[in-house]
């Protein structure tokens, strides 16, 4: 009879570590969610913030018709030049889904960028399209942003 006891004592104690493992588990897999999208969070914001600097200093760019092309050619490759590291990281941590939108992104803009530095200018048809695919590569990168940080219903 007591070797019954003991018996239901191990199975006990096994039960319980089990079941505090299983816990264990289950909140470090949380813990490690919620770290994850504080990374993206930030890289997400980081990028988009060196998407607008770039996109903001090829609008002044293309704005200037005063500037010779050598010189224009060069102030656009150093207002786009932060975006590439800034894509690299986008490429390790990103989800797929916002890697690709991010990559269609960065695409637009490098094409603005290399519009400004040929020398169109703003009021040309040309660079009027070329802003407003960037515009609309933009606006799917933010909502899959928003969707891979789960704030996707938020206005």
């Amino acid at each position: 009879m007591q070797w019954m006891t003991l018996a239901s004592a191990i199975v006990g104690a096994v039960i319980a570590t089990a079941s505090a493992a299983l816990l264990d588990r289950s909140r470090w897999r949380r813990e490690q969610h919620v770290r994850t999208i504080g990374v993206r969070r930030d890289l997400y914001g980081e990028y988009l913030a060196c998407l607008s600097e770039a996109s903001n200093a090829l609008r002044s760019l293309a704005r200037n018709g005063d500037l010779g092309l050598a010189e224009r050619a060069a102030s656009a490759r150093d207002s786009f030049a932060p975006c590439y590291a800034m894509r690299y990281q986008m490429s390790i941590t990103a989800s797929p889904a916002v890697f690709e939108a991010s990559e269609a992104t960065f695409r637009r803009l490098r094409d603005v960028r290399d519009l400004a530095a040929n020398g169109t200018l703003a009021g040309d048809e040309a660079y009027s399209g070329g802003r407003a695919e960037y515009e609309e590569a933009l606006t799917r990168l933010r909502t899959a942003m928003r969707k891979d940080l789960g704030t996707d219903g938020l206005g």
